[in-house]
């Protein structure tokens, strides 16, 4: 059974389509990643799931249930994390101040410590605001924020951006061992081949449509398309 189920998905700005006919699904604990070059919709579809856009037509399913006339807020709490590109930590909270004020937590306290396990970076930056965090713990916190109430499904939004190469290596550790907490991944990157290279299936878009759909390895092996939709090693 799908996680998350997409079929004929349109979706723009008011009478500015940009995704048209997207097919998509998520299955339980599969590791997705959306790639394609610049332009190409990634971004907006990351919003068209999380019901961030004027319109969205087509099918939308989580969990067989829809999703076209739910709230982006109603979306989070049926179990669908999203960690955004930016803005993703509260800059003037502390490390344990943005843990403790997601909403629909259960056992806050116990989801809390179990962040900190999984993440032991942050346990001696609980006391320093965000904004002073290095862009590894600064991310470690966004994925913390977003496994806190302890999501079914989570959505990355370029979560490598400006990153440095090794700390690149450290965020793709982090989302590889996703599955073992029980929550499958819908990532969006630009980093595709390293994305993929953890990935069970890859979905390329290019100009608001899926071109590419198939197995992560698949779609890496083969050279031709990979060069035109993926760029240079």
């Amino acid at each position: 059974m799908s996680v998350l189920l997409a079929e004929s998905l349109c979706a723009g700005y008011t009478d500015v389509e940009i995704l048209r006919n997207i097919d998509l699904r998520v299955e339980k604990l599969e590791i997705i990643t959306i790639a394609g070059t610049n332009g190409a919709g990634k971004s907006t579809l990351v919003k068209a799931l999380m019901g961030l856009l004027p319109w969205v037509k087509g099918r939308l399913e989580f969990n067989q249930k829809s999703l076209l006339s739910v709230s982006t807020e109603k979306r989070m709490g049926l179990g669908i994390s999203y960690v955004p590109q930016v803005n993703n930590v509260f800059v003037s909270l502390t490390v344990h101040e943005n843990l403790a004020i997601v909403e629909g937590v259960k056992n806050r306290r116990q989801r809390i410590e179990a962040m900190l396990e999984r993440f032991p970076a942050l346990r001696p930056r609980l006391r320093m605001k965000a904004g002073a965090l290095s862009g590894g713990e600064r991310q470690q916190l966004a994925f913390a924020r977003g496994l806190m109430y302890e999501p079914s499904l989570i959505i990355l939004d370029e979560p490598t951006a400006a990153l440095s190469p090794a700390l690149v290596d450290q965020v793709f550790d982090v989302i590889s061992g996703l599955p073992q907490l029980r929550v499958s991944v819908l990532l969006v990157e630009q980093r595709a081949r390293q994305a993929l290279a953890i990935s069970d299936r890859g979905y390329i878009l290019d100009n608001g449509k899926v071109v590419i759909t198939d197995a992560a390895e698949k779609i890496l092996s083969d050279s031709r398309m990979a060069e035109l939709y993926l760029g240079g090693h």
